[in-house]
């Protein structure tokens, strides 16, 4: 009914980015289903400027090891530069990872464990399948990168109302000429980042952790449109 909750607001507020998955791997049938959620996203133009690359099984095996032979001989290769400059931005990216560090118990003075938690990013987490999100160089690329963001949230939205999950990793993007080495991409495509996906591992303790989010009135800013923020 117009005006009320949906399953779509469980779906959007259950949605987790899991640090640890179980090895099962997903059937044919929720990976083919997912792509073609995501294949619904909205574009520019309708350019759809998205190029997805799926690994499982071996070759997610082989990649994972050539991604971490990169990080091992420092050969970063990032198709765009990151940073979260000095304010509120880099205390939430900060927050977070110590966060996480949190619920793998590394302390923050235990460098080789903080490196051991990185190195799981190139593991996919466990994960047993990993996409890798690359676009065109499209002009700025500003809008191009927005579409590919929706795919990715189409494709995890749709990973959680299947019982299944993934999470987003801009630090596979780190690498990304390894990753174009290995999967035969062209260089004039991009790459954004990668989600691994597959079943979250329940066990997992920080499968427990839960980010938080800022309170409306601090990102949203309305103009004629009275009661929108009013407490409820």
């Amino acid at each position: 009914m117009l005006g009320t909750a949906s399953p779509f607001t469980d779906i959007a507020r259950s949605r987790r980015s899991p640090r640890q998955f179980l090895p099962t791997a997903l059937s044919p049938a929720d990976i083919r289903g997912v792509l073609e959620d995501a294949q619904t996203t909205p574009s520019n133009s309708n350019t759809q400027p998205w190029t997805v690359h799926v690994v499982s099984g071996a070759a997610r095996d082989a990649l994972g090891k050539e991604l971490l032979r990169a990080e091992e001989e420092g050969r970063t290769s990032p198709d765009f530069t990151d940073g979260y400059g000095e304010g509120i931005y880099l205390e939430r990216s900060q927050a977070l990872g110590a966060s996480v560090y949190r619920a793998r118990g590394v302390e923050r003075s235990d460098r080789d464990g903080r490196r051991a938690a990185v190195r799981e990013n190139l593991e996919f987490y466990g994960a047993p399948h990993a996409a890798f999100l690359f676009m065109p160089a499209l002009g700025d690329g500003v809008r191009t990168a927005g579409d590919i963001g929706m795919y990715a949230q189409n494709f995890l939205l749709s990973l959680t109302t299947r019982g299944l999950a993934g999470i987003p990793q801009t630090v596979l993007g780190v690498y990304a000429d390894t990753v174009r080495e290995f999967l035969g991409v062209p260089a004039e495509l991009k790459l954004l980042f990668g989600i691994s996906f597959g079943m979250a591992d329940p066990a997992a303790p920080v499968n427990t952790l839960r980010t938080e989010r800022v309170p409306l009135r601090r990102s949203v800013v309305l103009h004629d449109t009275p009661g929108v923020l009013d407490r409820r």
